[in-house]
């Protein structure tokens, strides 16, 4: 968060430093304070106080607990007010809109073109991005701290979001609202791409067919029950399309790296990797399994 990458996430940081600094000075006001009472206590120890209210007490209090914390949390409402105003949305203008739709415990992106991923949002550089935030069951909240604020998806509504990257990379992002055993898992990564127009006219070819084991097994097992590939007649919406699952970074909602060993092993047991995670032990064989991976690293 405070290593912005865009005017919304910029704007978000210099909100956090004023609160910042405010605390800051409120703290110090208090323990110099503390020490003066503390200090002034001591000296008097020995004397006989007099222990009558002080006839500046009264206004003392309604002073510094009333007036002062007025004043400050007014003036940080009205400087904070040009912010918030720039970081609402605008949902006449016309940019790219992506929808994102939160599920328990992945992400899940669609584009105006018909190309569909998870856990992996491309965008272009420097220009701003409409995100339609959905959620399919509990509640939860898309939040790219590099990026801009975080924004919560409730079920039954949509919530939309702008944000703008200003350098190619990849962002990290979570989900900010506990939302269930693997919440934590819950990752994703934006990736600004200068190249954005190739990768998105890309993600919305279908996979091409392969005459291979692991397609048949794909496709006529229970993987298809849960997943789709285009392409093929694996057309189901309970998981992650992986389409071009071979293209993405990370499995597993950004938990682990896409690589042979763990694409195996999610396969074979994703309970043993993501406890809690809808996808069931694979009825496969370690053979069939190798086939099934096989064929799955071919989806680029």
């Amino acid at each position: 968060m405070l290593n912005p990458g865009g005017e919304s996430s910029r704007r978000v940081e210099g909100l956090w430093w004023l609160l910042f600094w405010v605390s800051l000075a409120v703290f110090t006001v208090v323990l110099v304070l503390m020490a003066f009472s503390i200090v002034r206590a001591r000296r008097n120890a020995d004397d006989t106080v007099d222990e009558s209210e002080p006839r500046w007490a009264s206004r003392f209090i309604v002073t510094t607990g009333v007036v002062v914390p007025f004043l400050v949390l007014t003036g940080v409402f009205v400087v904070s007010l040009a912010d918030v105003r720039a970081l609402a949305d605008d949902p006449t203008d016309n940019i790219l809109t992506v929808k994102v739709t939160g599920h328990m415990w992945w992400w899940e992106a669609e584009y105006p073109n018909g190309a569909v991923t998870a856990n992996e949002i491309h965008i272009p550089v420097g220009e701003p991005v409409r995100f339609e935030l959905e959620s399919a069951d509990v509640i939860h909240s898309f939040w790219i701290p590099a990026l801009g604020p975080k924004r919560d998806m409730i079920p039954g509504q949509t919530n939309t979001l702008r944000l703008t990257a200003d350098e190619p990379g990849r962002y990290r992002g979570l989900c900010a609202e506990f939302c269930g055993v693997q919440h934590a898992r819950m990752g994703l990564y934006v990736v600004a791409d200068r190249d954005y127009d190739s990768w998105v006219e890309h993600m919305a070819e279908p996979a091409e067919l392969s005459a291979s084991a692991g397609q048949d097994l794909f496709t006529a097992g229970s993987c298809a029950g849960c997943h789709a590939i285009r392409g093929t007649d694996a057309d189901a919406e309970v998981g992650p399309d992986l389409t071009h699952l071979a293209s993405r970074e990370t499995i597993g909602a950004a938990s682990y790296d896409n690589t042979h060993e763990n694409l195996t092993r999610f396969v074979t047991n994703a309970q043993s990797m993501k406890p809690g995670a809808v996808m069931p032990p694979a009825e496969l064989t370690a053979d069939e399994v190798a086939q099934v991976v096989a064929y799955l690293e071919t989806l680029q």
